[in-house]
This record gives C-alpha cells, structure tokens and sequence, in this order.
C-alpha cells in the first residue's frame, strides 16, 4: 500500500409553489420516514387533508366522487414523494455560493485554482527545509531499484515498467528462470510511448488478458488520455504486433475474456451506460453479429462475463450480475450457451471456480443443508453436482471459518491451491488450501507475521505462486512458492529510511459506542508529546494493513514524528461486518472511531491537540475532514487528499453513483439525506468555530473524485476567515515529490516547533 495523493442546515423551501410545506405534527419530521410505504400514507393522509395540498382538496374531492381506489391515490402520492424528493436536493444547494467551482475547467475556477496554487507554493516552497524534503522525496520516487512485479504466464513473467525512458510504459516478459536474477533480460512487447507517437494518441496502459495454457495472444486494454473508457485489441506476442483483422473493440466500458483461440465473451456498454449484454464473439464475425446469451435488467449495476481456465486452457464461463448495494448473482453458461443460475443467496461474493467447486464468501450468516455457514466464511461446492441435480445446492464445504478477529483479506486461485490470504488482528498470513476430491486441506505458509502479505500472481498453468510482505519496517519483499514448498526470497527493496530505533505496537482505543478499535502506532524514539500523523482509510471493505511507509520513514520519523494508523470501522480488517457497521445510516462511526483513536493516543500521553495532525486519500480524505471538522479542538493539521466533502451532491460530481450509494447512503432520498446532512462535512463547518489550518489537495482530471469537492471545502472555510491551503494538480499522478514535499512541509510547520 502506498502514500496516495493524493454553513449550517439546507434552508428550507416551499414545496412545488403550492403553499404546502412538510407538516410536522401531521406526517413527524418529514426526513426522518423509516419507510417509503409510511412516507406514501402520510402524504396520502395530508393530499385528503390540506385545503392547499399536493394535488388540492377538489382534485380529491374528485377522485373520491370518481371512487378512485386508494391505492392509485397512494401511488399519486408516492410519485409526488418522488418529485418532492428531486425539489428538495436541487433546492438544498441552490444557495451554495460556491457551485461554480464545480466546473471543473471553468474559466472562473481554474483562475480561483491557479490563485490558490500560488498562495500555498508561497507559503511551503519558502520554508527552509521544504528544499531538502523534495531532494529526498524525488530520491524516493525515482528510485531505479523497484522491484518489478508482474504476472505469471507459462514459464514467463509478464511486467509493465515505467520509468524516465518511458513515462507512458513498456509492456515486457522475461522467463521465470531468470527474473529471479538481480537484472533480468527483458523482451519488450508493447513500447506505450512509441505506439502513442506513431498514432498520435495520448495512450494510457489498463492491462492485458493472455490466453492460456500458452499466454501467446493478449487482449490489450488501453484507454485515451487517461479516460476511464477502453479500447481492446488482439495482440500476438511471437509477432510482437496487434492482429489484423483480430478482436478490437471500440471506446466503452468493456469486460472481456478469452474462451479458446477463437471465441472471446464479451460486455460493453455500446457506448452509454453500464454494461448489460453479454455475448459469444466468434474470430471473423463482426461485433455486431455476436451471439448474445444474456441480458441484464435495467435496474443492474452491471453484468460481467468472468473465465476460468484449467491447465490445459479448458474455459468455464460465468456471468456476474451486480445488483443494488454489495448483493450479485451468479449464473453458469455451459458448451451448449444454456446459462444457468447459481441458485444461492445473493450476499453471496463469488470468488471462482477450483477444482471443479465454485467458491463463495458469506456476507451473511447462510442456513444450507442443515447447517450454517458464518458470514465472513469460505465455502464450495461442486459445479458438476449442482448441474447434474437440476439446480440443486449439493454438499457445501467449508475452507474458512472467521473468528472475532480473523478475517478474509483475499482469496487467489493457482494451479494447484487456492491461496487464502487472512488478516490476524490485522496482521496478514497466507494459507494454501487444497482439495483432493473429498475435502479441503489446510496449510500455513511460512512467512513473517509482522505486516501485510500479498499474493501478487498465480495462474492456472504454473506451478509457483509469487508472494509480497511487508511491514513498517521492511520494505518489500517479493517470494517464490510452489504447493508444499517453503517460499523464498527472490527479490527486495533496500531501506529509504533508518528504521533501527523504530517502535512498532498495536493499541485499542474504545469508540462511542463501546466497540474497540486497533491501530498501529509508529515512532522512532520519541516519547511524550510527540509531533504525530493519525492516518486511515476505512471504506469500501478496504483494509488497511501494516506497510512500508517510505517517505514518512525518511521524511517525518527521521525528524522527530510518529505517526499512527487507526482501523475504523467501514473498512475489511474484519471482514464484511466490520465493513457494514460504518455503511448508510451509521456512517458516523467511521468519525467516531477515528476521534477515539486521537482521544486515546492524548490520553496515553503519545501527543496532544497542539502536536496531532490528521491525514487521508479519496475516502480518507472525506474521513480526514469530517473528523476534523466534527472535531476541530483535537487536531491541529489536516491533509485531505483528492477527498469528498459535499456529500448532499456526490451523486452530480460522480460517475460512481451505485457504489457510493451502498456505501453512503442517497441524498436523493429525504430520510437518509436528512442523516448525511449531520455528517457531511462541507455541509457542517459553522461560523465562528476555530478550525486547524487545512491543506486540500486535490486534481483538475480525477477519473474517481471531483475536484469540487476540495475546491468548495477550502473555499468555503476561507469565507469563513479559517485560513486554509490549497493545491490543485492538473491529473491525479501530478508532481508525485513535490506533493509529498509540500504536504511533510505543512505537517512539519503545524505539529513541529
């Protein structure tokens, strides 16, 4: 894991100009309806009741004369909810003084961007240690000694590198038998800077699928300046050129695999929405004449085709269709394109198919065969018994059960075993588990215990499996394993910092409501009152595990700070529950855990108000500030990067809406809006409340978040007389050093005498 840049209450309005306005004693507070159906009543109840209502006392005087049945009334009236519902969210923020800064290349904006640039560049360039953090963060950064991870691929390693010869990259391969050397020979495939220029395009690399068993003919992936849209095209390796005539398909978003040397399974969008049809494309057919052999529903999030080959390149095909919040199904499409549901619950998170058993992940507890499997648990059964029983749920078998602290963090599958990599109170290990026809067998993998551990590549054709740890304090290890070897060392990073003092413990602090949250705390040396860094992510089901935090080693351990990493609520650490206790309506926790931590690293005497500073990325950065702002007394720096802030207007600023929904809650929707609203940071910053000096930072082309939000935050409180800083990049990746120069400048003149 790596350090990634990265006014009070909606005023209230007349309703629809008739006069009528939320009746508190007739219908409760409006917002705060539990459920739609009692919403729908209520309106039901105040249409027959207003003399100045939604639809007026003779339209429904009318439709009572007409002996209109009620329910066409209640649907009437749910339908006016919904038209009430858009009224309120345009008209909750049609006040904000600040929405042009949403245009995001606006003339007006980007001058307010360029001001502000300027401003802060000022303040931090001119600090007399500001020029010997960005020597040692350009040395960091542009280190020539990374390790080059990559892909395994029938005896070859598959890597993209980037470096000042090739800023767009260049996609390689070198055998496995020498990539275990220092300095491997690579062959280049792709040169992404020369085919930019022959073509005239600003390419971007987003990835290659190669066929097995012999990963000699690829789907490229490349997306234009950097667009979240791709285009893919058929490349073949022994030529090293893309195939005329081959599978290319046009900008969209896509999902496509191989199914032999002449069939692909593909989804796109066409060229609008999500992707929805799935189809068999078959070498020489145009697109357009594929075989579909699935629709989605309009309502789906999305559907996606998934392949899963043996070591002799045999495909089964699944179809993933991606329902609201986190749910799915699972459908089966045979040799004969007949698709089939897995008929399972749809909590279920499918993690594959291995040795001929399909996978799944409880996000719930599931009652089957007179048992119940634990929500957090591995399970599998057979695919050709559940075919060949007509649908019927065969045996299931369990490969992991969690335990309070021990959870899934992911799940590989390789030719031989299914790689199960389990956090321990947040310590990763790996497990290899295999299958012999009857049952599953369990056995750890001798690793360090100390950090996160990550299964970087496995393939259904190679025996080895290539494995990563790290820790605080050691930076990347990469190892080679094979089924019931030891792994061994065969790559590693040298130290960016002087890690011999560093202390490294686990602490619990206890949130509001009692649940006990960890965090690691780092220090070199220090004791009492210490300058430190309270980091977090907490979102999404995302763990934050142990890392080599490089730069903050060299740029704020070796001056004197500690830093510390809290693992709230809304993240993975312990699996899906832990996830769930901090999503939609109990959002809050996720700020309430973060200020128990703070509160208890002050209580044990680590640092104080005066010396604590808060910082974190994209859903960190909503975290950071909306700590921060509910908690202004207990920090006094704040880094928020690329982060959201106005959470009544995401849905407008994102092209993520479904995901941020489960997550967050919809501000569309007047009851869980009414909850955002007591959370959303740029929604709570009050007039006369003192806040630490902020630092936003932020990027003009972001595919994930839009640079309104940091634009709106730091504007605001600057409206407000809080002094903020401000940074805009022009993409996300921006000048990497200087971003972590000026940031450790800022931290070092707020918390550091």
């Amino acid at each position: 894991m790596a350090f990634a840049p990265t006014t009070g209450e909606p005023p209230g309005v007349l309703l629809l100009r008739t006069g009528w306005r939320p009746n508190a004693s007739a219908c409760g507070k409006f917002f705060p309806f539990s459920r739609r159906s009692r919403a729908v009543r209520c309106l039901t109840s105040r249409v027959r009741q207003s003399r100045r209502g939604v639809l007026g006392r003779d339209w429904v005087r009318a439709l009572e004369v007409l002996k209109v049945p009620m329910r066409v009334v209640a649907a009437v009236a749910g339908a006016m909810l919904s038209l009430i519902s858009c009224v309120l969210a345009v008209a909750a923020t049609s006040d904000d003084p600040f929405l042009w800064l949403e245009d995001v290349r606006g003339q007006r904006a980007l001058k307010w961007v360029r001001a502000q640039n300027e401003l802060t560049l000022r303040s931090l360039r001119s600090d007399d240690g500001y020029g010997e953090a960005l020597a040692a963060a350009s040395a960091i950064v542009g280190a020539k000694d990374r390790i080059p991870y990559g892909s395994l691929a029938a005896g070859w390693v598959h890597n993209f590198w980037q470096d000042e010869r090739h800023p767009r990259g260049v996609w390689r391969r070198t055998r496995l038998s020498d990539y275990r050397d220092r300095e491997p020979a690579w062959e280049a495939l792709i040169d992404l800077d020369a085919l930019a220029a022959s073509q005239g395009r600003d390419w971007t690399w987003r990835g290659a699928e190669c066929l097995p068993p012999t990963f000699t003919r690829c789907l490229i992936r490349l997306s234009r300046n950097g667009d979240e849209a791709i285009i893919v095209r058929e490349f073949d390796i022994a030529t090293k050129s893309f195939v005329r005539n081959g599978f290319d398909i046009g900008v969209g978003r896509t999902d496509v695999s191989w199914v032999d040397a002449n069939t692909v399974v593909v989804a796109t969008n066409w060229g609008k929405g999500a992707p929805r049809a799935v189809k068999l494309w078959n070498r020489g057919e145009a697109i357009g004449d594929a075989k579909a052999i699935y629709e989605g529903k309009p309502g789906d999030l999305a559907v996606r085709p998934v392949v899963y080959s043996d070591a002799k390149g045999t495909a089964e095909i699944f179809i993933i269709r991606s329902l609201a919040g986190s749910d799915s199904e699972v459908l089966y499409v045979d040799a004969n394109s007949r698709v089939t549901r897995i008929d399972v619950p749809r909590h279920l998170d499918f993690k594959g198919l291995h040795s001929r058993q399909v996978l799944f992940q409880t996000a719930r507890d599931w009652k089957v065969g007179g048992a119940t499997m634990a929500r957090g648990a591995l399970v599998g059964f057979s695919l050709d018994e559940y075919i060949g029983n007509g649908g019927i749920v065969p045996a299931v078998k369990v490969l992991f059960t969690p335990e309070p602290r021990i959870a899934i963090a992911d799940v590989t599958l390789g030719r031989d075993a299914v790689y199960l990599s389990l956090l321990d109170n947040v310590k990763g290990r790996t497990n290899e588990v295999t299958y012999d026809g009857q049952q599953w067998f369990w056995r750890r993998m001798t690793l360090p215990d100390t950090g996160s551990v990550e299964v970087v590549s496995a393939s259904p054709v190679d025996a080895e499996v290539l494995i990563k740890f790290e820790c605080f304090v050691t930076p990347d290890r990469l190892y080679i394993a094979s089924k019931g070897k030891v792994p061994k060392i065969i790559k590693s990073l040298p130290d960016r910092f002087d890690a011999g003092a560093v202390e490294v413990a686990q602490y619990e602090a206890v949130s509001a409501d009692g649940t006990r949250i960890p965090y690691f705390f780092v220090r070199r040396g220090a004791r009492g009152n210490t300058p430190t860094l309270l980091y977090a992510y907490g979102g999404f089901q995302v763990s934050t595990t142990p890392w080599y935090w490089s730069t903050a080693g060299k740029l704020w351990l070796e001056k004197g700070g500690a830093y510390a990493v809290a693992n709230v609520r809304g993240g993975g650490e312990f699996g899906p529950g832990w996830h769930e206790a901090a999503t939609r309506e109990r959002r809050q926790r996720n700020f309430d855990d973060l200020a128990a931590v703070a509160k208890d690293m002050i209580a044990r005497g680590f640092t104080s108000p005066r010396r604590l500073g808060v910082i974190g990325s994209s859903q960190g950065g909503l975290l950071a500030t909306g700590a921060f702002v509910q908690n202004p007394d207990l920090f006094n720096a704040v880094s928020a990067q690329l982060p959201l802030t106005d959470m009544l207007r995401y849905k407008r600023l994102s092209t993520d809406d479904a995901n941020l929904i489960a997550e967050y809650g919809n501000p569309d929707d007047p009851r869980q809006r009414a909850i955002i609203t007591r959370w959303s940071p740029y929604q709570n910053v009050r007039v006369g409340v003192t806040y630490p000096r902020a630092f936003f930072l932020t990027a003009t082309r972001d595919e994930r978040v839009h640079p309104g939000h940091a634009r709106k935050m730091a504007a605001k409180l600057d409206a407000f007389g809080q002094p903020t800083l401000y940074f805009e990049t022009p993409d996300t990746a921006g000048t990497r050093a200087e971003q972590l120069a000026l940031t450790f400048t800022y931290f070092r003149q707020q918390l550091m005498d």
